[in-house]
């Protein structure tokens, strides 16, 4: 048989040679790590172990993985961001512990489970909680200003979650170690 690649009188394919004058770019590594940065060279507030210093970093740009940190976390809550419109917090609630029903009337409140179980009630009053939702590592709960609300840990790990609040909900720099803490705090 004949070789019939190119009968068709317009050829799909043309064999020149590419020539490439233009320069490429060079990727030139950092001779060592500098300290509390990131292979990028971005700063990020960490310690010699590589985990993040959890404290309330306030009204500075902040850059954190909040997934890392919420896990780090071992307080009941620990502000880690301040604002004046937003607030982010830590917590870890121990296996049977619970947030505490509660209510915040012109607040709204973001929560996100990243590891562990537990159990999310919501509703118009303290007495009727119609929401009942289990939630498990990376849900996410929405908390309209004036729904009561409660986070229960149902598992037998601690339930590790950040908390954004807006506008902020506690004092610049809080720290509550344990539920008592928190409860003589308010």
């Amino acid at each position: 048989m004949y070789y019939t690649r190119n009968t068709f009188p317009y050829p799909y394919y043309v064999h020149a040679p590419v020539y490439n004058y233009a320069r490429q770019p060079v990727y030139r590594g950092i001779p060592h790590q500098l300290k509390n940065t990131d292979r990028f060279g971005h700063r990020h507030p960490s310690n010699a172990n590589g985990k993040t210093e959890l404290k309330d970093y306030g009204k500075t740009p902040f850059v954190v993985n909040i997934n890392e940190a919420a896990k780090q976390n071992n307080t009941y809550r620990t502000a880690i961001w301040t604002g004046d419109h937003l607030q982010v917090t830590v917590m870890s609630l121990n296996p049977g512990e619970d947030i505490g029903l509660e209510v915040h009337p012109t607040t709204d409140q973001f929560l996100r489970v990243e590891q562990g179980q537990g159990l999310v009630q919501m509703g118009d009053t303290k007495d009727h909680l119609n929401v009942q939702k289990r939630v498990y590592d990376e849900y996410a709960i929405m908390v309209p200003a004036g729904k009561w609300h409660n986070v229960t840990n149902t598992g037998r790990t601690p339930l590790k979650l950040y908390s954004i609040y807006a506008p902020p909900q506690h004092p610049f720099s809080t720290i509550h170690r344990t539920k008592a803490d928190a409860m003589a705090a308010e």
